[in-house]
């Protein structure tokens, strides 16, 4: 099968210079040689997007960049298969992103990237690469997924878990989909999601992410708001409780969801299903008119949200459609 690897920037072909590590590395020559005489030598070919980026930098004209590469080549030739070659710093996010922008494509997809420089021995860039060429062509992958550590993970359920551990991403609510080994082990995929048929191109919106603490008040609240963003991803305690009886503050999300702006609540929790009923102090927001995001993680919350937003809904329509799936990205 032929493969195409789209090559974003990111610590796999980073090299030192006097400002620290850059894009620089011959990632060309890097894997040819490294899938000289396989099955895959002469199958590969390969795009850099401009300007190669470290993955902080990614925004969501970002991801449409890559989606838009993706969907040229996609065209080009349908049989092929893909790679994506991505910072880990917000792969996840990515990952997601696409898995809600791809749902009609018609091959899988698989991000990957390293922990250390390919140039540097004892780099884990050889063997995510070459286990994400391995999940992109072996017939049992649908959609997008990320590659990482012997793991091969959903791609909205993924979540960067350590900036130095070789199995640096972890899915919590989520089984692997597979794990490498003689031979490897599958987990089939129980999400599917609704799909979205013709998703408009992304483009950056105001989405604030919230993290709640003990003492927060309503004035500091009400502050971080102002001016109101288009949507709020408020990171609660548990299972999406909030300091309900510190006064004004469930007030000041009630006035800003009549205003328009969407308010969907997270979990502080690696491992959560947010309920916002379950206890008083997360009942409040929820007769605020706020969302819980169930089990999702934050960078597949993160990315719906946008999605949503550039697909043109707001509000209340928004917020109504963070607890459907749109690819797999929440339990049922």
């Amino acid at each position: 099968m032929r493969i195409h690897i789209t090559y974003t920037g990111g610590t796999i072909g980073m090299i030192d210079s006097p400002r620290g590590l850059v894009p620089g590395a011959d990632l060309e020559g890097w894997l040819a040689a490294l899938l000289e005489g396989t099955e895959l030598a002469d199958s590969v070919t390969m795009t850099s997007l401009e300007p190669l980026i470290d993955s902080s930098n990614a925004t969501p004209e970002s991801w449409q960049a890559i989606i838009d590469d993706l969907r040229a080549h996609s065209a080009a030739d349908p049989d092929r298969a893909f790679v994506v070659l991505h910072g880990t710093d917000t792969m996840a996010y990515t990952s997601a992103a696409l898995s809600y922008a791809l749902t009609d494509f018609p091959s899988p997809v698989v991000l990957t990237g390293s922990q250390l420089p390919l140039g540097e021995v004892g780099s884990d860039a050889a063997a995510n690469v070459t286990g994400a060429l391995r999940a992109a062509t072996s017939g049992r992958l649908e959609g997008v997924a990320l590659f990482f550590g012997h793991r091969l993970l959903a791609g909205n359920r993924a979540s960067k878990c350590s900036s130095w551990d070789f199995e640096g991403f972890e899915s919590p609510s989520a089984a692997p989909l597979a794990v490498t080994g003689a031979p490897w082990r599958w987990t089939p995929r129980a999400e599917s999601g609704q799909g979205w048929p013709s998703p408009a191109p992304y483009t950056r919106h105001d989405v604030v992410v919230l993290d709640m603490a003990p003492g927060i008040t309503a004035a500091r609240l009400e502050a971080l708001l102002a001016p109101a963003p288009e949507a709020v991803i408020l990171r609660a305690f548990g299972v999406g409780n909030v300091p309900s009886q510190e006064p004004g503050l469930v007030e000041v999300l009630q006035e800003i969801i009549a205003q328009g702006t969407a308010v969907v609540v997270s979990s502080q929790c690696q491992q959560a299903e947010v309920l916002l009923g379950h206890y008083e102090a997360g009942d409040a927001v929820a007769r605020a008119g706020a969302v819980g995001s169930r089990d999702m993680t934050l960078e597949a919350v993160y990315a719906k949200v946008q999605f949503l937003l550039s697909q043109g809904l707001r509000g209340a329509e928004l917020a109504g459609r963070i607890g459907h799936s749109i690819a797999g990205e929440l339990t049922p």
